[in-house]
Parts: structure tokens; C-alpha cells; sequence
């Protein structure tokens, strides 16, 4: 049961090999917008968020904390994630109006962020 270690999790999280991760929080994004139009379903809402959270948040923790332990490079990053959530929902906001598909594009601007500084952060500590 090693793949359940919160360890494991996180590094494999971090690694994101071949953008696995990347793709898997695209993904979700794409089921949020889904069940935002078709479904309305808080289950099906809270498990994706859930997962985009966990992923993007461990992404965000590691490239802007990655010398604290592992609990505060989290709590740091679900703080940090729902800060650019909210900065990107506002530009958006004053930009044009906030609809379902504008909503949508948010976490797909903040995931993508998240994804290219990890991926910057694993290649500038790859070289030193």
C-alpha cells in the first residue's frame, strides 16, 4: 500500500511525468464544466474539486515552499491556489462578465500557471 502514502502521492504529483498530472487536472476541469451544464451534482462537484485542490495545491506548495515539510508546503499551496482562483476570477470579472464557461476557464488558467511553475521550478533544480 505504498501508492497510498501521502509521500508517494506528493512526489509522483510533483515529478508530473509526460504532464501526467497536467492532463488529469485538465480533465477535471472539464468534468467541473460539465457538471456545472448538464448534471448540478455536488457530489460529482466536490470529488473534482477535491482533486483539482490536491493536485494544483501540491503543484503551487512545491514550487514556491519546496524546503517546508510537507504539511505546510500544502497548506501553503491550497492558500496560494485560492488566491490566484480568486485573481484570475476577478481579472476575468472586470475583463467581461463571469459566466459558467468564463468560470470554467479560471481553474483552467490557475491550472496551467500551477502546472509551468512546477515544471520550472523541477528544471531549475535539475541544472543546479
Amino acid at each position: 500500500m505504498k501508492w497510498l502514502s501521502f509521500d508517494f502521492i506528493e512526489k509522483s504529483i510533483v515529478q508530473d511525468k509526460n504532464f501526467l498530472y497536467t492532463i488529469v487536472s485538465y480533465s477535471v476541469v472539464l468534468a467541473i464544466f460539465v457538471n456545472l451544464n448538464i448534471f448540478q451534482s455536488p457530489l460529482i462537484g466536490s470529488i473534482t474539486s477535491v482533486i483539482y485542490f490536491v493536485i494544483n495545491a501540491i503543484f503551487l506548495g512545491n514550487a514556491f515552499f519546496g524546503k517546508e515539510n510537507a504539511f505546510f508546503r500544502v497548506v501553503f499551496g491550497v492558500l496560494l491556489l485560492t488566491m490566484l482562483l480568486g485573481f484570475v476570477g476577478w481579472l476575468t470579472l472586470i475583463i467581461y462578465n463571469l459566466d459558467v464557461i468564463r468560470c470554467t476557464l479560471v481553474p483552467l488558467v490557475v491550472a496551467t500557471l500551477s502546472s509551468f511553475l512546477n515544471r520550472r521550478v523541477k528544471h531549475r533544480n535539475a541544472t543546479s
